[in-house]
């Protein structure tokens, strides 16, 4: 009766046979509002609890709105996002309605879980927030800490599961402050002025991985940062950073987390010059999340023969064991059985190099020569199992380096 519904609230009634209880349904049903706005939402969590033996987590997110009665009904489930502790999940839009029915301080739960095959999702903690903490957005910077109520009795030092925030806050390393350089932009200038003058027109190609791309949300491992797929250079290290905030306002950050497109993106030119006129560095920074750690380790291979090298700038306080193998110092990366040619990958975690808050460099002579420690190795290692020669330059004269000596790519990462 839809009557003693709207009367109550809420109608119980039992199931079954004669002689055998089945379960009890309840039909919940409260009048809608009069808020007919949606909200376009975006989250990221940093350092969430591992619950997978043999991976990290596949975290999601599900998103309650609370009843009259004090229960919470389920409104939003997010994807999931595999193998990280900082995933980066896609911007969603929900109605108002459906969050808290037009009551701006109406409690939301948010949960976070790990998911698995079998349906048994790890719980990993939770927070409260309402739609008025959710909508200050710019204006008031949150960073939720995800809690585990029954690790919190269990364990005295035990502080949170991680944190949930928005991309566009300051817990974010693409955070573009007012103030100072967010992580990215100070690796990336910091690194590029370092190799900029290996380069004769200092006009260098930037990609971004991991973001959906305007107008129609198409997901893209391998774009542009200058959004122009014909002419992607961009003028000096000042034009790459430009084109990399003018990026972060147009692009939706997206995981999962793929290197071995922008590899191959570079190796695919330098199969071109095999004579030892051009040599090429792919500078790639990153926060330590990969999704496609077999793929790298195939490019990686691959483009060993290439005359090409990798530098890998880890920002954040990540562990950076993927990158660190990557590097293959200790054991040289191999893919199906196959070892590299060679070792052409120089990974620098960029917190050694920076002040506690992050904001300035401790030691740029130190910096500039970790950055460049195996390069030149790497590079006569590459022309002397060619037997090729040094060549005349016609501008010898000049102080710049042969044109098209080492042309730095500079991928930039664009969500976690």
């Amino acid at each position: 009766d839809p009557e003693q519904i709207k009367d109550t609230s809420s109608v119980s009634r039992d199931l079954g046979i004669p002689g055998k209880n089945c379960g009890t349904i309840i039909v919940k049903a409260e009048e809608l509002g009069n808020c007919r706005e949606s909200v376009l939402m975006q989250f990221c969590g940093n350092k969430l609890d591992k619950k997978d033996f043999f991976g990290k987590s596949d975290p999601f997110l599900v998103f309650y709105r609370s009843n009259k009665d004090g229960t919470f009904t389920i409104c939003h489930k997010t994807e999931v996002v595999k193998n990280t502790l900082d995933p980066v999940w896609q911007a969603f839009k929900i109605p108002v309605r459906a969050l808290c029915n037009g009551d701006y301080d109406r409690a939301i739960k948010i949960e976070v879980y790990d998911w698995d095959r079998d349906g048994g999702h790890d719980y990993i903690g939770e927070f409260s927030t309402s739609y008025r903490e959710l909508s200050k957005g710019h204006s008031q910077f949150t960073v939720w800490e995800v809690l585990n109520p029954k690790k919190k009795k269990k364990k005295k030092k035990y502080q949170n599961s991680g944190t949930v925030s928005n991309p566009s806050q300051p817990t974010s390393l693409h955070y573009m402050s007012p103030y100072h350089l967010n992580a990215y932009a100070l690796a990336l200038r910091a690194v590029g002025e370092i190799i900029q003058d290996y380069d004769s027109d200092k006009l260098f190609p930037a990609l971004g991985f991991g973001a959906k791309l305007p107008p129609d949300g198409r997901i893209s491992h391998e774009f542009p940062l200058n959004g122009n797929p014909e002419n992607p250079y961009c003028s000096g290290i000042e034009g790459v950073l430009e084109a990399y905030y003018q990026s972060l306002k147009s692009v939706r950050l997206y995981g999962p987390t793929y290197f071995s497109p922008v590899i191959n993106h570079v190796a695919r030119y330098a199969s071109l010059v095999k004579d030892g006129s051009e040599y090429f560095i792919l500078l790639i920074i990153s926060d330590g999340v990969i999704s496609d750690m077999a793929q790298t380790k195939e490019s990686i291979v691959n483009a060993s023969s290439l005359p090409m090298s990798i530098i890998i700038v880890g920002v954040g306080p990540a562990e950076f064991d993927e990158m660190i193998e990557l590097d293959g110092d200790e054991v040289r990366i191999s893919s199906r059985g196959r070892f590299a040619e060679r070792d052409i990958v120089q990974f620098v975690p960029f917190r050694d190099y920076i002040d506690r808050r992050g904001n300035h460099i401790l030691s740029m002579a130190r910096l500039a020569k970790d950055v460049l420690a195996e390069i030149p190795d790497q590079f006569l290692q590459y022309v002397r199992s060619r037997g090729i020669k040094p060549q005349h330059s016609s501008h010898s004269s000049s102080s710049k380096p042969p044109p098209a000596l080492v042309h730095p790519v500079h991928p930039l990462q664009t969500q976690i």
